[in-house]
């Protein structure tokens, strides 16, 4: 079934229109959070900043987070009952955002203030688990954020949903890797775009609900390195019904890669 027919939802990651004021270093947020004046003001401004991940941050199965932070003021949506960020109430946020007024008063991604992110009716979702992945690269590389932690940027996608834990698996195996080669678009300098209109129409086996677990013990013993990729793998060619020709197609393949 392909997997826009899934009970998944799938959306690019946050769009600042200027990222040099609105995604910021660990050094940056520390500056901020000592320019607040109360211990209020300073756990407010502390949940507002938010650890974000980018493209090149997501490898397979894991991410390796680079101590960056998104100042998450975002514009809510009325339609979620998502309430818009009152900047009067984090000053040292607002001291902060001033110093680039003019390059966030003139940029397109904003919502009812410079001051703000641009309305975002899934924002919710970004605290949820899913799936996280670059739009950019050469191999399949998925991250299954269980935290509900991070925000990604906008070269990054995220879904959520059901059969997280199995999906992960699948969109992270030498056969997916192979078949989305084959619908994919090219780049030209070696990698391939994984959008999420591309990989809707990725076809992906169905599996009972009650299964799920079986593949989140599966991505808990890879975390513990109790087993390996090549484990994983090995159940998604069983449930596929390869046949040991197949699988070594689908693997010479992947090494050529």
């Amino acid at each position: 079934m392909p997997l826009k027919d899934w009970d998944v939802t799938i959306n690019y990651g946050i769009k600042t229109g200027f990222n040099d004021a609105f995604i910021i270093t660990e050094e940056k947020r520390s500056e901020i959070l000592g320019n607040c004046k109360t211990a209020d003001e300073r756990k407010r401004t502390d949940e507002l900043i938010r650890p974000i991940l980018r493209g090149r941050d997501i490898k397979r199965y894991s991410y390796e987070w680079a101590c960056i932070y998104l100042i998450a003021t975002y514009n809510g949506s009325p339609e979620k009952d998502i309430i818009k960020i009152d900047i009067t109430k984090y000053p040292a946020v607002k001291k902060h955002l001033d110093a680039y007024w003019k390059q966030i008063e003139q940029r397109a991604d904003q919502g009812d203030t410079p001051y703000h992110l641009r309305s975002c009716a899934y924002m919710d979702d970004f605290s949820k688990p899913k799936i996280v992945w670059g739009e950019i690269s050469d191999k399949s590389k998925f991250a299954f954020d269980s935290s509900d932690h991070y925000y990604v940027n906008n070269k990054c996608y995220l879904m959520v949903g059901k059969k997280l834990a199995f999906l992960t698996c699948y969109l992270n195996s030498f056969l997916a890797e192979y078949l989305f080669s084959n619908i994919a678009t090219t780049t030209g300098v070696g990698t391939l775009q994984w959008s999420k209109f591309t990989i809707e129409q990725l076809f992906v086996p169905r599996i009972d609900d009650n299964k799920e677990q079986i593949w989140k013990d599966l991505l808990s013993r890879l975390g513990k390195k109790e087993i390996s990729e090549a484990d994983i793998n090995r159940q998604i060619y069983t449930l596929c019904g390869l046949s040991s020709e197949e699988i070594a197609f689908i693997e010479s393949y992947s090494a050529s890669i």
